[in-house]
This record gives structure tokens, sequence and C-alpha cells, in this order.
């Protein structure tokens, strides 16, 4: 039942490989790992009294136990330790072969299968205390790959210090306990492993909610939570907050003279130099075409004018490979909490339209907001073009 379970648990396996996003590694390694170790299983149920058939079970055991190692290795984006992985299999052909033909002795076959074994799941333990964050799934999987290497431990330790029966053809308490053991924490360890998938690509799936997927700066939507918990906390603590409307100037132009790969090299341009001109604090997110905004928390308009004038400065620097380009500001302080995310961007993108209007390569700075009861700005007559 073991073996069917871990059968189609690699064809889930594979599946997931097939339909996840190619961020989430090591499901094909997993995948074939379970075939392999079923492929193992199945040629030591066939091998009667051949050796060669016993060595070579033995052998395909170890490439699926190097493969979730492997697996493990690519899906936490570690550079895979191959080495280890042949220099495993050909210890098993080497020491096995030694003491199956040469100096027959089945308990030192044990322990030297147990080491090997060991070794490559303590390899994966380590991978994954180093590099998993802190959560169930993580805590989840290595204890399943702990547990399974203690065992393991345990088997091969009693084949050199004790009498205990450690064939697993025979009869023993500690053969039937490590046989329920090892394939219940084989398909465990499966499940362990797609947890941790299932959460990373939990992951993903908001990562690309909220985040543009060309310049990889929040979108709209991910602005919108960012600003929702910014106002919370100006409201809470009385600060100010600016926001800042950005627009490429003639990027059709750029998009007709020098193509649209062209154009995109310069969207991403964009938002690399201004994030690096920003402070930890502030947030940029692309609102589509070749517009920016640009939130800057607790900020009062001095200070984000000189914000404003370093990201202009940044921006005309010659960089190899993107044509110059110029941008225009529209520049809008929120001095009160009451005010809404749609009221302080139509003042920002009037700001902006008045620097199209006046020349481009500019910032304009929208009028304090006199807001209705819905927090909506509302106009005056002399804020007409502004």
């Amino acid at each position: 039942m073991a073996t069917l379970m871990a059968t189609a648990m690699s064809v889930v396996l594979y599946s997931a490989y097939l339909n996840f996003p190619k961020e989430i590694r090591g499901l094909r390694e997993w995948a074939l790992a379970l075939v392999l170790l079923v492929g193992g299983v199945v040629i030591f149920a066939l091998h009667g009294k051949s050796d060669i058939l016993l060595l070579f079970s033995n052998v395909v055991m170890t490439w699926g136990l190097g493969l979730m190692m492997i697996g493990t290795e690519r899906f936490y984006e570690i550079k895979p330790s191959w080495k280890l992985f042949h220099l495993s299999w050909i210890l098993i052909v080497v020491l096995l072969g030694y003491w199956l033909w040469i100096t027959p002795d089945f308990l030192t076959r044990v322990a030297v299968s147990s080491v090997v074994v060991f070794i490559l799941h303590t390899r994966a333990i380590v991978v994954i205390l180093k590099n998993g964050d802190r959560h169930f799934s993580t805590l989840f999987f290595v204890t399943l790959m702990l547990i399974e290497s203690i065992m393991v431990a345990v088997r091969g330790i009693l084949a050199v210090t004790s009498d205990s029966d450690v064939n697993l053809l025979g009869t023993g308490t500690f053969a039937s306990l490590y046989l329920a053991t090892a394939h219940f924490m084989t398909l465990m360890m499966t499940v362990g492993f797609m947890t941790v998938c299932t959460r990373r690509l939990q992951v993903t799936l908001e990562r690309r909610s909220t985040l543009d997927p060309l310049t990889e700066v929040l979108n709209r939507r991910g602005f919108a939570d960012i600003y929702a918990k910014e106002h919370a906390l100006m409201r809470r603590e009385g600060t100010l907050m600016t926001m800042l409307n950005i627009d490429i100037d003639y990027f059709k132009n750029i998009n007709d003279c020098h193509g649209h790969a062209v154009g995109d090299r310069v969207l991403i341009d964009v938002a690399q130099v201004i994030t690096k001109t920003l402070r930890a604090s502030d947030h940029l997110a692309r609102f589509g075409g070749e517009e920016f905004v640009v939130l800057l928390p607790a900020t009062g308009l001095d200070r984000a004018l000189h914000i404003t004038e370093r990201i202009q400065a940044a921006l005309r620097e010659p960089r190899p490979g993107i044509p110059p380009y110029t941008v225009s500001f529209g520049v809008a302080c929120q001095t009160s909490a009451d005010e809404s995310l749609d009221g302080i961007l139509i003042r920002a993108d009037k700001a902006l339209y008045c620097a199209k209007e006046r020349g481009r390569d500019r910032y304009e700075i929208a009028p304090e907001a006199s807001l209705s009861r819905t927090g909506e700005p509302v106009r005056r007559p002399d804020q007409a073009r502004a």
C-alpha cells in the first residue's frame, strides 16, 4: 500500500511541477525521487538470491533519496550538491559490493547504507533550517526529515553495537517498526514538501497580485493596500504625507522611434532609478502605461520637493542602452487624514497636468485640499488648472 501511495504521490508532484509557477522548483526532482524509491523497492522484492539485483536496488533507492536532497536544495534556490549525490551512490556500489562479495558481512552493509542515507537527509535538513521561513509548513517538513534521519541512524547504530534484528526481511520488533516508519515517513516527507510548496505558491500568487510584472514595483492594488496602512498611521500619529505623480514625457515617441522593447527598458529603468533614490520607508507604484506614483509617508512639502529634485537629477543621468528621456511631476501634500486616496490622487494628477502644460521636465505643486463631507477635494475657481 505504501508503494502504491508513493506512486500516486509522484504523479501529484509531477502534476504540480507542470502547473505551478516556475519560481517553485524541486517538484520534478521529488517526483522522480519517488519513482526511483518505488523502483528500488520492486527490484529488492524481486531480487531473490541475485546479489547483483540486491546491490542495484540499493543504488536505485540511493538515487531516489539523493534526488530528494537535490529537490530540496533547488526549492530553496541553493546550488545542487551533485558531487555528494554521485559520491553517495558510488560509495554504495563500492562498499556494499566489497562486503557482499569480497568479505560478506550483512551488518556492515547495513551500517554503511545507513551512514550514506543519514548524510543525505542531514544535508537536506541543514538546507531547510538555514533557508526556510518561520512558518508551520517549514517546521512540519523539517520535523518529518528529522524523524526519518533518527530512524536511519538508530538502525545503523544497532547494526554495529547490538544483536538486534536489523534485517528488514526478518520478523523482529525493530525490523517491523523500521519498515512501518520508513514507508510512512517517506509519504509524510512528500506531504511535508508539498506543504512548503503550497506555502510558496500562496506567497508567489499574493506577490504577483500586488506587483507590476514588468517593473516589479507595486501595482494599483498593492499601492492601495500600502496607502491604507500609511493613512491609518498618519491618522494615529498626526503626521503629513506627500504623493508624487510621475509621468514620462513623450513616451509614445520613444516607442515609435526605438520600439516597444526599448520602451519597456525605459519603464524598468525609471522604476529602478526611483527605487534607488527613495528612502526605505517610501513606496513606488506603477499605475499603468508610463505613469508612476510615489508615496512619501511622514513627509512634508519641503522634504518632498527635495526628494523630487533628487529623482529628477538621477533620471537625467545618461545610462548605457537607455535613450535620454525626461519626466514631469505633480506633487500633492496631504495635511488632513480626512482626505481620501482618490482625493490626493486627483490633486497630484492635476498638478502633473499643469507641469505638462508648462513645458514638461518639471514639477508643479497642488494647492491644499478643501474637503467636502466625503473627504473629496472641493474644486474652487482658482484651482481650475492646477
